[in-house]
C-alpha cells in the first residue's frame, strides 16, 4: 500500500486475505504513484506495479493529442476521427491563428494545461485577447453541439484495463459513470465563464449549490449516473446504444495502440518481465448532437474515491474484477529473499505451477519462427493462420496465460485481442509476435472456448510450455518432415 492507495482497493485488498505492507522488499502487489521509467528496475519479478512505464504519452493532454495527430496523418481522418482539432502552445501558435482567423468569431475554444487534472485551469474562450499568456497549453476547438439529456451536458468515465502491452491485451469494464455538469447548457458566448455549465468534471460540479447527488446505480436522477442506467434511458427512446458502445471500444483500442511503441520500449529497458506491470485508464469520452463519441482524455490515476452508494457500487465492483484479472502470484520462500528470481504461478492455472515466462530464453528454433512471420509483411490470410500449426513451448505459454486471465474477467470484457482485432493489427508502429499468434488464436478459437482450453490444457500436462525436444512443437524440425 502507498500513501495514495484508495479505500476502494484497500478494502479489496483486505477481504481477500492479503495482508497490507508498509515494507519495501516483500509486497506482491502496490497500488501506487506513477513512478519515472527507471525506476521501474527496482521491482522483481514476483512484484506487480498498477503502472507501466511510459504510459503518459496517453495520460497527458499535450501527447495524447500529439500521438493521436500522427495516427491520423498516417492511416487519415477516415479511422481517426474521434478528437477535436487540438493546438499545443507556444509551438503551435501560428497554425493556431491562422485556423482561429479562418472559424470566424462565432467559434468557442477550449484552454487546457497540458499536465492538469479535475478541471484546474480550463476555460472556454472566444476572442484572441483571452488567451492566457501562460505557457505551455492546450487550445482544442470546442464541442459546442454536445447530445443533452434535460438541457445538461455530461461526459462518460470508461474504465479501461491492461494487463499487457506484449502481447497487447485490452479490457473494457461493463459499467462506468455519467458526469453531468450542474447548470442547463447554453451556447451563448456570454455564458462562457460560467463552469458549472461548460465543465462536466465532478469536482467541479459539487461545488454548485444546484449539484444533486445520486446514490442509486439504476437511478436516472442528479449529477451522476451508472453507464448501464444511461443506457436504459437511452435505449428507451429507441437509440441504438450498442453501437454507440462500439464506436467506444474503437477509440479505446485505437489510444492504447498510439501509446504502445513507447510503452514497449521502456517495458525492454527497465523491466524484468512483463508480469511486473498492469494499469487502469479513466477514458473520458463526450457524445456530440448525432451521438457520435469524441476522446476528451485519459486519466493513468482515475479518481477510485467513493463518496456514494452509487460509486461505491460501481468501482467496488470494477476494483474486485480487475483484482482478480491482475492474477497475482505467490512466489515460492527462495523466490523472494533473491530479489532476481523469478516467480511462480497460480497452481490453479492451465500450465499448473510453472515458472513465469520471463525466465524461459527464446530457443533458436523460436526465434526463426518468430522472425519468420514478422517478415512477411503482406501474406494472405491463410499464410497468417499458419502460426497455430506448430505450437512452441513459448507459444503454448502465452496462450494459456491469455486464456487463464480471460476466464477470470468478471464484468470486463476483452476488446483486444477479439474475434474483430484483426483490423487494428495495422495501426501497430512495429508488428508483434504475439500479437499475430494471439489474433489468429481468437480467429480459430472465439466461439467454442472450452475446446482450446482442453488443447491447451493436454499440451500443458505433457509439459510442452516448459520446453520439449518434440517434432510436433518445432518449427525447423515441422518443416524438415
Amino acid at each position: 500500500m502507498s500513501s495514495v492507495t484508495p479505500n476502494v482497493v484497500k478494502h479489496t485488498v483486505g477481504r481477500s486475505h492479503f495482508k497490507a505492507t508498509k515494507k519495501s522488499h516483500d509486497w506482491l502487489g502496490c497500488w501506487g504513484h506513477h513512478m519515472k521509467s527507471p525506476a521501474f528496475k527496482t521491482l522483481s519479478e514476483h512484484q506487480k506495479l498498477n503502472h507501466f512505464p511510459g504510459t503518459f504519452q496517453i495520460g497527458r493532454k499535450d501527447r495524447l493529442w500529439r500521438n493521436l495527430s500522427k495516427m491520423q496523418v498516417r492511416f487519415g481522418k477516415q479511422e481517426f476521427s474521434f478528437f477535436p482539432r487540438t493546438f499545443i502552445l507556444p509551438q503551435d501558435i501560428k497554425l493556431l491563428r491562422k485556423a482561429w482567423e479562418d472559424s470566424g468569431s462565432k467559434q468557442k475554444w477550449i484552454i487546457k494545461p497540458p499536465a492538469s487534472a479535475r478541471g484546474i485551469g480550463i476555460q472556454v474562450i472566444h476572442k484572441w485577447s483571452q488567451m492566457p499568456r501562460k505557457r505551455p497549453l492546450l487550445v482544442q476547438k470546442y464541442l459546442h453541439k454536445p447530445y443533452l439529456i434535460s438541457g445538461n451536458k455530461f461526459d462518460l468515465r470508461i474504465y479501461v484495463y491492461v494487463t499487457s502491452y506484449d502481447p497487447l491485451r485490452i479490457y473494457i469494464f461493463s459499467d462506468g459513470l455519467v458526469r453531468f455538469a450542474s447548470c442547463k447548457y447554453s451556447s451563448s458566448m456570454k455564458t462562457l465563464s460560467n463552469k458549472f455549465m461548460h465543465l462536466t468534471n465532478y469536482s467541479v460540479n459539487k461545488k454548485n449549490s444546484e449539484y444533486q447527488a445520486n446514490s442509486d446505480d439504476k437511478a436516472c436522477q442528479g449529477h451522476k449516473w451508472a453507464l448501464k442506467a444511461l443506457w436504459q434511458f437511452l435505449g428507451s427512446k429507441g437509440i441504438n446504444t450498442t453501437l454507440i458502445w462500439e464506436k467506444i471500444k474503437d477509440i479505446v483500442i485505437k489510444t492504447v495502440i498510439a501509446s504502445e511503441p513507447y510503452v514497449n520500449s521502456l517495458m525492454k529497458a527497465n523491466v524484468r518481465s512483463s508480469y511486473c506491470c498492469h494499469e487502469l485508464f479513466g477514458f473520458d469520452i463526450m457524445l456530440d448532437e448525432n451521438l457520435k463519441p469524441w476522446i476528451l482524455e485519459v486519466n493513468i490515476s482515475p479518481s477510485l474515491h467513493s463518496n456514494t452508494a452509487l460509486d461505491v457500487s460501481v468501482k467496488g465492483q470494477m476494483i474486485r474484477d480487475l483484482l482478480n484479472l491482475a492474477g497475482f502470484r505467490i512466489p515460492a520462500r527462495e523466490d523472494v529473499a533473491t530479489p532476481c528470481s523469478s516467480a511462480s504461478s497460480s497452481t490453479s492455472s492451465l500450465c499448473g505451477g510453472n515458472r513465469d515466462r520471463s525466465k524461459h530464453e527464446l530457443s533458436a528454433d523460436e526465434k526463426v519462427k518468430r522472425a519468420f512471420y514478422l517478415t512477411q509483411r503482406y501474406a494472405d490470410q491463410d499464410f497468417v493462420a499458419s502460426v497455430l500449426d506448430v505450437l512452441t513451448p513459448e507459444d503454448v505459454r502465452v496462450l494459456a496465460e491469455s486464456e487463464d486471465e480471460l476466464s477470470r474477467r468478471g464484468e470486463f470484457e476483452r476488446i483486444f485481442p477479439s474475434p474483430s482485432s484483426s483490423r487494428y493489427l495495422r495501426f501497430f508502429e512495429c508488428p508483434r509476435y504475439l500479437n499475430l499468434l494471439l489474433n489468429q488464436w481468437e480467429q480459430k478459437h472465439w466461439n467454442d472456448r472450452t475446446k482450446c482450453i482442453g488443447l491447451l490444457r493436454t499440451l500443458c500436462q505433457k509439459g510442452v510450455h516448459l520446453g520439449t525436444s518434440d517434432p510436433a512443437h518445432m518449427v525447423s524440425r515441422s518443416v524438415d518432415q
